[in-house]
């Protein structure tokens, strides 16, 4: 009650100033490359699913791969989100289908052992990445 109190006060005596950002937290903090290193573990694993015959390893494997899909979808949706805004999509009116395409190939992989999927994804990455980067005024991505 008395720290409440005493902030009201000060807010009163120097009020606090507005501050404004095009996204949740100063720029640099997006990259697409945390979706990009999900989806490459989901490959990867789906291929060593392909060449073990441990049912033990199958089966974690299986588990690991769906979290890392999962955590891709995230990372898509945060970027998605949060960093690109309507200026973006002016510019780039294909970021609608290309999000929507790597979301669902994200659950597609989830659901899959076959690497393919898994490449499918990283594909469908690289294209959002290149537009990411293009709108930082940067025509070379990150994204291997």
């Amino acid at each position: 009650m008395v720290l409440s109190r005493l902030i009201s006060i000060i807010d009163r005596v120097s009020p606090p100033l507005d501050v404004y950002a095009h996204c949740d937290l100063p720029c640099g903090v997006y990259d697409p490359a945390q979706a990009r290193i999900e989806a490459e573990s989901v490959k990867a694993i789906a291929e060593k699913y392909q060449e073990s015959d441990d049912k033990v390893f199958k089966e974690r494997a299986l588990f690991i791969k769906e979290e890392r899909a999962e955590l891709c979808k995230h990372h898509l949706w945060v970027l998605w989100t949060d960093y690109f805004k309507p200026e973006h999509l002016k510019k780039y009116p294909e970021l609608h289908e290309l999000f929507w395409t790597a979301t669902k190939l994200a659950g597609e992989a989830k659901h899959s052992v076959d690497p393919k999927k898994g490449q499918q994804l990283l594909d469908s990455i690289a294209k959002i990445d290149k537009i990411f980067w293009e709108t930082k005024g940067k025509k070379k991505t990150k994204a291997a």
